[in-house]
């Protein structure tokens, strides 16, 4: 009869992994339709909580949370402010594969905070704000690729 394996250390470091990014949204359904229709992304049929408000997108290796800003403050207990100080980044292969998403989110009406151009760190990129005025970095990096399964590096 073999043994139990041995729990984790607690104490160990953590996996280099991210399991769920959650943006907290002044406007779920707003924020649903931007991520549907102008990134073309379908959300997770299969959450039973979708239903009770919060929307997930599986993404590579993790998933994307939308959560309304006032069920996220009571669940966090603090007075938490919509999206600030950080961006989401969104690689792709070439300068016309970003111009050609710019494209796509004029035609959709998403707000560009800054057109495509190339920047001082040798890439091409451009910056675009979701509902909750959370922003994406759009971008070429000429010394990292984006994989076949979509990964980066």
């Amino acid at each position: 009869m073999s043994s139990p394996p041995e729990p984790a250390q607690p104490h160990g470091p953590l996996d280099q992994r991210l399991s769920i990014i959650t943006i907290a949204v002044h406007d779920l359904e707003a924020s649903r339709r931007f991520y549907n229709t102008a990134f073309g992304w379908t959300p997770n049929e299969a959450s039973d909580e979708e239903a009770a408000g919060i929307a997930f997108y599986q993404l590579n290796g993790f998933q994307l949370a939308l959560y309304p800003l006032d069920d996220f403050r009571r669940e966090h207990e603090a007075d938490v402010t919509a999206p600030g100080g950080f961006t989401l980044a969104y690689n792709l292969n070439t300068t016309e594969e970003v111009d050609r998403l710019f494209a796509r989110f004029r035609e959709h009406g998403v707000t560009i905070l800054k057109e495509p151009e190339m920047v001082f760190w040798g890439g091409y990129s451009g910056y675009i704000a979701g509902p909750s005025g959370e922003q994406w970095e759009i971008a070429f990096n000429p010394y990292t690729a984006v994989n076949a399964d979509g990964t980066f590096g």
